[in-house]
């Protein structure tokens, strides 16, 4: 499925204003995923977990290893798109951004959302993101409608929209 144009090329990294940055993910990140996304289980089930059933509460670490694998592929297929949020040293992820292609009728040309940990719900870290990731998509993705999912409607508005066909 083609929903970006062929000579695109996908930025492999993104860097905020507070010293952040976005760069893309793959299975080498597990050992820095699985415990950004199992400490922040709970809260990211209550947002993914009816549409995506993400993360399950027993995601072994080669189970995390073999999502990361998929979403390497697919970014390689340029059929979606998964960057991590990272501090200069890389030592931790911080949080995560999906840039899709739409599912869901109603207009737009991907879907977007993402999220922080835990502990940085409501931080200076956290507002940056929210600022930042409506710009970069507008400056440096051949995007003209991206859908926030979660921000400009809820999770629930969206998967009440008809799906594509």
């Amino acid at each position: 499925m083609m929903w970006l144009p062929a000579d695109f090329v996908h930025p492999l990294r993104a860097d905020l204003p507070t010293g952040e940055h976005l760069r893309l993910m793959g299975a080498a990140d597990t050992e820095i995923d699985f415990p950004a996304v199992m400490g922040s289980r709970e809260r990211l089930w209550s947002v993914y977990g009816p549409t995506w059933g993400w993360p399950p509460a027993t995601m072994t670490v080669e189970q995390d290893r073999d999502d990361l694998a998929h979403h390497e592929r697919e970014i390689a297929a340029h059929e979606s798109f998964l960057y991590g949020l990272f501090p200069r040293d890389e030592a931790e992820l911080l949080g995560c951004v999906y840039v899709d292609p739409p599912a869901k009728q109603g207009g737009a040309d991907a879907e977007v959302s993402w999220w922080v940990v835990d502990r940085l719900v409501g931080s200076p870290t956290e507002a940056a993101l929210d600022t930042f990731v409506p710009a970069w998509l507008s400056r440096d993705w051949p995007l003209r409608a991206p859908r926030h999912v979660g921000r400009d409607l809820s999770w629930a508005e969206w998967l009440a929209l008809p799906d594509l066909p």
